[in-house]
Formats: C-alpha cells, structure tokens, sequence
C-alpha cells in the first residue's frame, strides 16, 4: 500500500511503551482500519523501537521513526509532522501511546475535520472529563488551561491535551523549525500558532482514562516550562501572527 493512500496518520511517540504499543495498534485498527500509523520511538530501553519494527514488517500501514535519545514529547511530533508532509498525508492526528487517548474518538475527529482546519480533543467540553485521576492532577490540569485561557485570550477549554487532528495545511503553515515548547506548553503553542494565521479550530468531547501500564512523563519541569512560555507566546502575539498569516497564504497557493 502507497504511504499516501491512506486518508490520515496517527503520530505516536513512544519511550518504554513496549507493553502498550502492540495493544494500542490492534485497538486503533479495530476502529479505523484504513487508517496508518507511525510510532516515533526515543530508542526506548525497553525494546519498544524493536517491537515497533516488527508490527511494521507485519503490517504495511504500520511505519517507525527511530530517533537516537529521548529529546520529549514536542521534539518526537515536530520529527513526526515532517515525515508526514514528506509523505503527502492529507490529515495527521497526534495520540498518545497509553490508552488515555481512547481509540474510539477517532471518527468524531474526522467528523469535526470535514469543517475545521484543527480539532482538539477536549476533557472540559459537554461530554467530555477524566477518570481515576487524583484531585492535584486535576487541579494542575484544570489550573494550566485556565492559566493559558486567560493569558491568550482563547475560547477553546482544553488547550494542553495532546489528541488532535491537523488538515496538512496548518502544519505546512507552522513553522516547525521555531517551535522550541515540548511539554504542555507545547500543545498550547500549536493551538495558539494556528489561531494566529487564521485557521479554524473546533472541539470534540473525548474521556480521559489515567494509564494502566507503564509510567507517566510528567515532570516538575514541564509544568516550569508552561507556565513560563505561555507568556513568552502571549508576548510575541503580533510578530507570530503576522507569520503565521503569511505562512497560510504560502500553504493555500502551493496547493
């Protein structure tokens, strides 16, 4: 199967999601069977990249980047959106590898993408939430998108999940090279960067399990990072959107 046949692809970053990733994909599949996949690995040390590569030799809608040491979550989709352009995928999905991005959502992206250039997936919309997650977990989640909210003066609810959908566009249109954000921040920065050059975004609801296997990221120094760079966007407002602007006519004439 041509790499470009497919009608998306699902970008999953892995370091030590060996336990997770072979069941995600059958899962994945289940719901969107023409649908490809690639998994970005940070040369896990658990064998995750290994793995990775024999589901791919299984699977032909099953693709790996390997990358040489863990650089976080921001670095491994900026990796993922270039091969993606590269391989002239017309809708490109960020998801994470433990199963708190429900593979069952997926159609209601696809839905929402048939009239917005973004969807974000959204715990605090209608129908949305979270499960089995401790209150400082909700209050740190809850407190950074409001944080976000106010300071960017944005209307979407849920500005620091990573399940989202991107029409090949808004990424031809961002500037991939100056993205510097990796943790949360870093999915602000996406979202805040495509409002700018003037695309349209939408929401969809999506449930939000805590993992069941392996272990989660979320560092100190994450939260550090956002709390730091969202003013740093909010700052640079008019440069970014003049930009960005320019970006999006360049991506709709080369269409």
């Amino acid at each position: 199967m041509p790499l470009n046949s497919a009608p998306a692809l699902i970008c999953l970053p892995t370091f030590n999601e060996r336990e997770n990733l072979p069941l995600l994909v059958v899962e994945i599949f289940k719901v969107v069977p023409d649908f490809h996949i690639l998994v970005v690995d940070d040369n896990s040390p658990d064998g995750t990249g290994p793995l990775a590569d024999q589901l791919a030799a299984a699977d032909s809608r099953v693709h790996v980047l390997h990358r040489e040491r863990k650089e976080g979550l921001g670095r491994a989709y900026l990796s993922a959106f270039r091969w993606a352009l590269q391989h002239d995928y017309p809708l490109v999905f960020e998801m994470d590898c433990d199963f708190s991005h429900p593979p069952r959502f997926l159609p209601e992206f696809v839905a929402k993408a048939a009239t917005c250039d973004l969807v974000l997936g959204s715990r605090y919309i209608a129908g949305g939430g979270t499960q089995d997650w401790d209150w400082r977990r909700r209050l740190i989640s809850r407190g950074g998108n409001t944080y976000a909210q106010l300071i960017l003066g944005l209307p979407y609810r849920d500005l620091t999940g990573g399940f989202k959908c991107f029409h090949r566009r808004v990424l031809e249109a961002l500037p991939l090279d100056e993205i510097v954000s990796n943790g949360y921040v870093f999915q602000i920065e996406l979202t805040w960067r495509a409002v700018l050059a003037g695309f349209s975004i939408g929401e969809v609801p999506i449930q939000f399990p805590d993992r069941t296997r392996g272990q989660s990221k979320m560092s100190g120094s994450i939260v550090h990072e956002a709390v730091v760079n969202v003013w740093k966007l909010r700052l640079a407002k008019a440069k970014l959107r003049r930009a960005g602007r320019q970006r999006a006519v360049a991506s709709v004439r080369g269409a």
